[in-house]
């Protein structure tokens, strides 16, 4: 890997972190770089899946009080993430290169206009009244609706396995609709199920050699300084700001992608 490179991969990662600790979809901007350096498209997916899953972790420590009285959503929807996302990984593995290649820009437009809905969808389920069922409690759901969750949870978790930018806001939709009001706990609940995914699909990758380490190497630094220094910054620039950047930047990686 040349200076250049490692120096594009670098300030991507770092990019990301930063993001992440502000908005969210880090992916959009890590995964593309290392498309654009050269890297194959399927082990720049899954080196990027590996460099910021621990991103995931720390997302979940900062939501653990949250998650208190959650074990039952967490058993009931952690299996299907589990097994979603192993599924996700395998699948991405046995796409021959060049359809995934051809697919990518459509995945990372249907990520990007997921990303810039989020505020929206977030905003409705936060401005739901709380105050009549109190924030932990979901209203009650038949064993249709509880079926349906679950089987929309699994195939998020195949998605997020297979390529994973935009799981998030699927997932904050999908508690809402089940009647989760508490913005907080659902969050807490979705970096759950996103560290679950994640994990096994970076497992996977990892046992089968599917990962460039050394890139692996250079994004994790890049994303951990991103997310930690570069959180200032982007505080400073503002949320918004952010978000637009990163829905700007996702279009054009698509278009880029589809074009080039």
């Amino acid at each position: 890997m040349s200076i250049w490179q490692s120096l594009i991969i670098f300030a991507a990662a770092f990019v990301a972190g930063m993001v992440n600790s502000v908005a969210g979809g880090g992916t959009l901007i890590s995964f593309p770089a290392l498309v654009w350096v050269g890297r194959d498209v399927i082990i720049a997916n899954a080196t990027s899946a590996v460099a910021l899953w621990p991103g995931s972790l720390g997302g979940l420590l900062g939501y653990r009080r949250e998650l208190g009285d959650t074990r039952r959503w967490m058993l009931w929807f952690g299996l299907p993430s589990v097994v979603g996302g192993i599924l996700g990984a395998v699948l991405l593995l046995r796409t021959p290169p060049r359809t995934f290649a051809a697919i990518v820009p459509y995945l990372i437009f249907f990520a990007t206009v997921l990303f810039a809905a989020q505020e929206r969808i977030t905003g409705a389920l936060r401005g739901r009244d709380a105050a009549e069922r109190g924030p932990a409690e979901a209203v009650t759901r038949g064993r249709a609706w509880w079926a349906g969750a679950i089987l929309f949870q699994f195939l998020v978790a195949v998605y997020g396995g297979y390529f994973g930018a935009g799981i998030g806001i699927l997932m904050l939709a999908a508690l809402g609709l089940l009647g989760l009001t508490d913005i907080h706990q659902m969050n807490g609940l979705k970096n759950f199920f996103a560290l679950c995914i994640n994990g096994v699909a970076a497992a996977y990758f990892i046992v089968s050699g599917a990962v460039n380490w050394t890139d692996v190497l250079v994004m994790s630094a890049g994303a951990v300084a991103g997310g930690y220094g570069g959180a200032g910054l982007a505080r400073r620039l503002g949320r918004a700001f952010v978000r637009r950047a990163v829905i700007a930047i996702g279009f054009a990686m698509a278009v880029s992608l589809l074009f080039g």
